[in-house]
């Protein structure tokens, strides 16, 4: 009952090539990981972050002005040395591996207007931080970690109506029969939502998802135009009930909760290497723009050090979503199928190796999940 289908079966060739592409994306991030790193510390090293604000300083004297200058002629020259990487990892590598269907034009369009967004949303939290830097310099640290607590938030509502529709096209889902089928679904996990809606994924990947997106008035279903062109209705509606368990699960509160206290820790630690800094690393005062590197750099380190328990945390959640996925709709040969089809429509590795698993995977193998559908099936056989 919860084989998948003879049409249905993980594509030996498809997994091959999955190995081979999630490897070599392994090595990539790697490398970038590495290059931002020892960019940080070269500037650390060498003065040029003390060199850098004292051309700064001789430009303006106003504090406010001073960050984002300081931010763009210390950020620049990273984005023109990691170009050439992140065109190989994002736009060559997908291609080569037939996942990607962007032209380069396109990609080039989502690179400005990712660059842009980052800027303003960077900028102005940067402006925040320096300004608690300057204005409470002992609990600088406390204040920002709310001040972020409230940015996320704020973030998750405008989303999906101020930032998605710069890269996807959304409309109302057509297929009235398939809309009503999922906003009953919402409906019996008790979430309110403003519609289905298509968006149209098959401008840059082949790739398949769906989502809830935003939260309160803003909450919406969106489902790839990759995926409702692949799968059924049945399979759509066992991966729209995995998400649905996020909200009956309130896994973005966890979620948020999770990551504000990641964050409160983070600006802890920088708080007390950037009082260790003054005068020693040319700082004059902890809210010295010249400690930006040293910020990233304590940040960066702490963030790599805590992804494989959120990783293990995000696992954890994603594997009572399936469960709940499972009991919803009571069909586990459909969400076998979902996720068979989603391993070889996205080229994911169904079954990797155990230490790639705890520190890069989010989500539990694909293997795995298929497994808990099969055990699922046969519990329900026997009842």
């Amino acid at each position: 009952m919860s084989e998948p289908s003879p049409a249905v079966v993980l594509d030996a060739e498809r997994q091959k090539k999955a190995k081979e592409y999630a490897r070599i994306s392994r090595r990539l991030l790697l490398l970038d990981l590495l290059l931002g790193g020892a960019y940080l510390v070269v500037w650390v090293a060498t003065g040029w972050n003390v060199a850098l604000r004292g051309w700064v300083d001789s430009i303006t004297s106003s504090p406010f002005l001073a960050v984002p200058i300081y931010a763009f002629a210390f950020g620049a020259p990273y984005l023109l040395i990691d170009l050439p990487l992140a065109y190989y990892s994002g736009f060559v590598l997908p291609h080569r591996y037939g996942q990607s269907t962007q032209t380069f034009p396109h990609w080039i369009s989502d690179q400005i207007k990712g660059l842009a967004i980052s800027a303003v949303l960077g900028v102005l939290l940067l402006e925040t931080v320096y300004w608690l830097l300057r204005t409470a310099p002992d609990l600088w640290w406390l204040y920002a970690a709310v001040v972020m607590l409230f940015f996320t938030v704020v973030l998750s509502i405008l989303a999906p109506i101020l930032i998605a529709p710069l890269f996807y096209k959304f409309t109302p889902l057509e297929d009235e029969d398939l809309s009503q089928r999922l906003l009953a679904l919402a409906k019996r996990a008790g979430t309110r939502v403003r519609g289905v809606y298509r968006f149209d994924m098959s401008t840059r990947t082949r790739s398949a998802n769906a989502a809830v997106m935003g939260l309160g008035a803003t909450r919406r279903i969106v489902l790839g135009d990759t995926l409702l062109d692949e799968f059924t209705p049945d399979e759509i509606e066992t991966v729209l009930a995995h998400e649905l368990a996020h909200l009956v699960h309130r896994d973005m509160v966890w979620l948020i909760a999770v990551n504000s206290l990641l964050t409160l820790v983070s600006f802890w630690v920088a708080h007390l290497i950037l009082r260790w800094s003054v005068g020693i690393f040319g700082l004059r005062e902890i809210a010295d723009v010249a400690g930006l590197p040293i910020l990233g750099l304590t940040l960066g380190a702490i963030g790599l050090i805590a992804m494989p328990l959120g990783n293990a945390f995000s696992r954890w959640r994603e594997r009572l979503a399936d469960r709940y996925a499972l009991e919803a709709t009571r069909k586990p040969a459909a969400f076998t199928d979902a996720m068979t089809r989603l391993a070889n429509q996205n080229l994911g590795e169904a079954d990797p190796e155990r230490w790639v698993v705890i520190l890069f995977y989010s989500h539990p193998p694909i293997a795995e999940r298929i497994a808990m559908a099969q055990t699922f099936a046969a519990s329900q056989s026997q009842m």
